[in-house]
């Protein structure tokens, strides 16, 4: 069974940085070898793509939106990954989900903002931006 566990969210003025990190554990499942994303979902609204980063870290796709503010990242080596958050705006404010695709290495890669590829999910993490 493959668990993610997401950390790190808080209360941020504007402005501000975070760094959210998800910890994924899994007996028989190779963290490694799976792409891995971030999504958020504000109050309201649908839960929308933030940022995916590929099997070994070497490619990374973003929310055009988000793009220059938010840096996803990886360490294979500790089964984690991250997301750091940087100019944060009080539209950041939402719920932050790590999840793990279904596909490994690039067979979804043109795919991966879709929610749909993803298979493993965290229970989320709360961002709140404001003065």
């Amino acid at each position: 069974q493959v668990q993610l566990v997401e950390s790190g969210g808080g209360l941020v003025h504007p402005g501000g940085s975070l760094r959210l990190s998800c910890a994924a554990s899994g007996s028989t499942w190779s963290f490694s070898a799976h792409p891995m994303g971030w999504f958020r979902q504000a109050p309201g609204k649908e839960r929308e793509f933030v940022a995916a980063i590929s099997w070994k870290g070497a490619s990374t796709k973003y929310a055009d939106s988000l793009k220059g503010r938010f840096a996803i990242s990886r360490d294979n080596d500790k089964n984690m990954s991250y997301l750091e958050m940087t100019s944060l705006r009080p539209e950041d404010t939402a719920v932050y989900y790590c999840a793990a695709a279904k596909s490994t290495y690039y067979n979804a890669w043109s795919r991966i903002s879709s929610q749909l590829e993803y298979e493993h999910w965290g229970q989320g993490t709360q961002v709140t931006v404001s003065a």
